[in-house]
């Protein structure tokens, strides 16, 4: 543990604004898992306008506390990274955006059925904090529904085929046996009153979802275009969000273009070595089809996860990484969402619950081939996701709470993970020919999604192997057909992810090729001198933070 660092002005400012977020917020203290949370967020025009307002308070309080004391390198890193986080978030709110939030994956009818998968069923006063929760779901989603009212008269309206899938996802949770009713049937042990609460809420939550369908049914839908690509001035603006840096987009784009080609290059050499004369896609094929790197059934997928994350935690930590010992447990869990999503829960500030990986698996899909998903483990357990959240909560002694808690950039935690994933093979944990290639695959999938990103919501103009012109949702599924492996259910949803969620997909390539020109900038720096373990060590214990904030951060400590 590092030494205990006196608070300063500067901490207190994040200390209070993490108190008022959570005050705002139920689903963030849910998410962390912190007792007493009830309720859920309030999406209304008010209630946004209530975060808002806090966002330009807090960042008015942030410029006194800088400009009145002298600010250690903690501080330095507090100050530039809040600025970046609650300046987005301004100008975010400023333009509309906030108002308009609808997608397939990240809004709020997806955190309305997802809250509930973190939170623990084990005592009668976790179903009360269930039960409260899902009492406060129709206002939340009536709430939405005022401003995406109110977003509409403002001239902004999500893509009609992003409207019609979510309006597919709210009539799913309103449907008799959808996840609310699922959720509360599993409280065997709970009094009889609050069984009753519970069913007669999670039946109104239901209804909830249903009243959300016919409202963007009738009063979104007819307002609705058909073009998905949301311009360079918005991509600006969500691209600020999810990367905390400011990037060259059309340099990204020939970059990314560029990278695909090499990472092909690379795949069609491994592929050789496996099977002499295949096609790079042949050679995939077969290693689906191999017995001994199959799995069948989702509990088979779970025990897998597990076994590979719990072996490079003991591998890692014995020479590569000083990992803190309640940063060695990770949970390896089948997500009941059902989605086709992959991805990591932060443990509490106490650890009490502890780092999640999980794997939402679509209804249907039973077969998983493991040469695919061994980067994927290193990725979302360690030394990706899990080591990287695990190590910030647990320098309590140096980080306030917001930074340990509650900043979360994209391109750091994303950059970092894909990062992780490169260097587990440089380290020797993917010499198997088939896992690495599975490793290149994963690469190349998010190398073609900078590209695809960027292009379509730019409007740049398409490769010629798609018959150049414009993007459209044609060739970004031509073009993702191409290039990526993947199962095409789960392909499927990544395209409507990508074209409702922009500028969050690139933010893993170009995470990465931030965090390797940081880690090659330190290495110049320090010539014989380097030590990769220190640079890893030093780099984690700062939290995630935007990566313009990290990169100069990084260059003070050279």
């Amino acid at each position: 543990m590092t030494q205990k660092r006196i608070p300063s002005a500067v901490d207190a400012v994040a200390e209070d604004y993490v108190d008022d977020m959570l005050a705002l917020s139920p689903s963030l203290a849910l998410y962390l898992g912190l007792d007493g949370a009830t309720g859920f967020d309030d999406f209304s025009p008010a209630g946004l306008s209530a975060l808002n307002d806090l966002t330009v308070d807090t960042l008015s309080r942030l410029d006194e506390a800088a400009a009145g004391s002298e600010l250690d390198e903690v501080d330095l890193v507090t100050v530039d990274a809040m600025r970046d986080r609650l300046g987005v978030d301004r100008d975010s709110f400023d333009a509309g955006i906030k108002h308009a939030s609808l997608n397939v994956i990240e809004s709020p009818l997806q955190q309305a059925r997802d809250a509930f998968d973190l939170m623990p069923t084990s005592t009668v006063a976790d179903w009360e904090t269930i039960s409260t929760t899902l009492a406060a779901i129709p206002t939340s989603l009536a709430g939405y529904q005022e401003s995406l009212t109110l977003a509409r008269e403002n001239g902004r309206v999500a893509a009609r085929l992003q409207i019609e899938k979510v309006i597919e996802q709210a009539r799913a949770l309103a449907a008799p046996g959808s996840s609310f009713d699922r959720l509360v049937a599993d409280a065997t042990e709970a009094p009889a009153p609050l069984r009753s609460d519970l069913s007669a809420r999670a039946e109104a939550a239901r209804e909830s979802a249903s009243d959300l369908a016919d409202f963007l049914g009738s009063q979104l839908l007819p307002a609705a275009g058909e073009n998905e690509a949301c311009g360079r001035e918005d991509y600006g603006l969500h691209s600020r969000d999810f990367l905390g840096a400011e990037v060259d987009f059309d340099e990204t784009y020939e970059w990314g273009l560029e990278e695909l080609a090499r990472i092909d290059a690379e795949q069609r050499e491994v592929a050789a070595r496996i099977m002499p004369g295949a096609d790079l896609f042949e050679v995939m094929e077969a290693l689906n089809n191999d017995p001994e790197r199959s799995l069948h059934g989702t509990e088979a997928l779970r025990r897998w996860m597990q076994q590979a994350a719990d072996e490079a935690i003991t591998e890692l930590g014995r020479s590569h990484f000083d990992i803190p010992e309640p940063v060695r447990t990770i949970e390896c869990m089948i997500a009941p969402s059902a989605t086709g999503g992959i991805y990591y829960t932060g443990p509490t500030d106490d650890f009490s619950r502890p780092g999640r990986m999980w794997w939402s698996v679509p209804e249907g899909v039973n077969e998983f081939a493991t040469w695919q998903e061994k980067t994927t483990v290193y990725h979302e357990g360690v030394p990706g996701h899990h080591l990287q959240i695990g190590q910030a909560t647990y320098v309590s002694d140096t980080l306030n709470r917001w930074r340990r808690l509650m900043c979360w950039v994209s391109g750091h935690g994303e950059g970092w993970a894909l990062y992780a994933e490169r260097l587990m093979a440089d380290l020797g944990f993917l010499d198997d020919p088939g896992d690495y290639l599975g490793m290149l695959d994963s690469q190349r999938l998010r190398a073609a999604r900078v590209v695809l990103d960027i292009g379509f919501h730019l409007g740049l103009k398409a490769p010629a192997g798609l018959g150049g012109g414009i993007w459209d949702r044609q060739k970004a599924w031509q073009f993702l057909t191409d290039n990526v492996a993947m199962d095409r259910s789960f392909l499927a949803f990544e395209l409507d992810r990508y074209l409702g969620w922009p500028g969050q997909a690139p933010s893993y390539k170009i995470g990465q090729r931030l965090w390797e020109q940081f880690r090659d900038e330190a290495k110049a720096s320090a010539g014989a001198d380097f030590d990769l373990k220190a640079f890893h060590t030093r780099a984690l214990n700062l939290g995630s933070v935007g990566l313009d904030t990290l990169g100069a951060a990084m260059r003070r400590a050279q």
